[in-house]
């Protein structure tokens, strides 16, 4: 049986062949578990905001998201053999420590302030990782990456700030919760990258985080409201939610071991995409001009990321 050849001997093919291999070669190592993660933690905001729906209390799902997420990546690293409880997972610890800071004091800002005005300021943490990667990591500043971080921050405002929200006066005390949340969580991202450098297992830094925040958010829920008084269905929402992030951290830590997090932080931290996308598809949420422009965009920004 003859072979079909191509018109120039083939030769078409293996420039394809050699297009393909370059265009792989360019790619960001760990760019696949950021999207991966992107994708897990899309699904845990979508989660939070059917919670909120369902006036289920701040304080009390994160603290029983906390309850599932610590005792269900700690038995998924003893059973696939990464829990390595060594002093480099300390970084988690710590790491642990500063999420708590930052989902409590976004939450709490929430109370004197807009979320059309909060949540992007806070979704900006990607941009201070970013910095600290680049200055103390000694991480490369391209053309490409600061284009990707220009149209992931345009991103942010065209699928957060919603036209016409209701903003109010600014409220001081909001604005700096906010921004103590924003540092907080950008601190979070960079010292699981410091974390990985020392040595430390992914699965063991999401661990030393889990044990950290879960006893943390323990005792603040009880200095707060003295007894627990758990909300029906309060559990599924929680439960749903943790799951979505074990798997969502585990990626992002096998990213970050991997590659740049001034590249990788700022992928996975664009899941507000896949919120949008799985909203509208499942909820029937409208997705408007501005919002469809600000998805355009992300994606642009993805491209740019997946290239520096």
């Amino acid at each position: 049986m003859l072979k079909r050849r191509s018109r120039n001997g083939g030769r078409p093919d293996k420039q394809v062949q050699q297009w393909l291999s370059a265009a792989r070669n360019r790619m960001t190592s760990g760019l696949g578990f950021a999207l991966g993660a992107m994708f897990c933690f899309g699904v845990g905001d979508l989660i939070y905001k059917r919670a909120a729906a369902a006036d289920v209390e701040a304080g009390e799902f994160i603290m029983l998201q906390a309850w599932t997420f610590c005792p269900g990546i700690t038995l998924y690293a003893w059973l696939t053999g990464t829990l390595d409880p060594q002093l480099s997972a300390l970084w988690g610890s710590l790491a642990g420590l500063f999420l708590l800071v930052a989902t409590y004091n976004f939450v709490r800002s929430l109370q004197g302030g807009a979320v059309s005005t909060n949540a992007p300021i806070f979704r900006l943490n990607f941009a201070i990782t970013a910095a600290l990667a680049i200055v103390l990591l000694g991480e490369t500043l391209t053309v490409a990456k600061v284009a990707a971080l220009g149209c992931a921050l345009v991103a942010v405002w065209l699928l957060l700030a919603e036209t016409g929200a209701k903003r109010g006066q600014l409220n001081a005390a909001s604005l700096v919760r906010v921004l103590i949340a924003t540092v907080a969580m950008a601190l979070t991202n960079f010292l699981y990258k410091v974390g990985l450098e020392h040595g430390a297992v992914p699965e063991t830094v999401v661990a030393a985080q889990a044990w950290t925040f879960c006893s943390l958010a323990t005792l603040l829920r009880l200095l707060q409201v003295r007894r627990f008084r758990l909300m029906p269905g309060a559990w599924r929402y929680s439960t749903l939610a943790a799951l979505a992030l074990v798997v969502a951290f585990v990626l992002l830590m096998h990213a970050l071991a991997l590659g740049p997090a001034s590249v990788l932080v700022p992928v996975a931290q664009l899941s507000f995409v896949f919120t949008a996308l799985l909203g509208a598809a499942i909820f029937r949420e409208r997705l408007d001009f501005r919002k469809c422009a600000g998805l355009a965009v992300a994606v642009i920004a993805l491209v740019l990321f997946a290239v520096s």
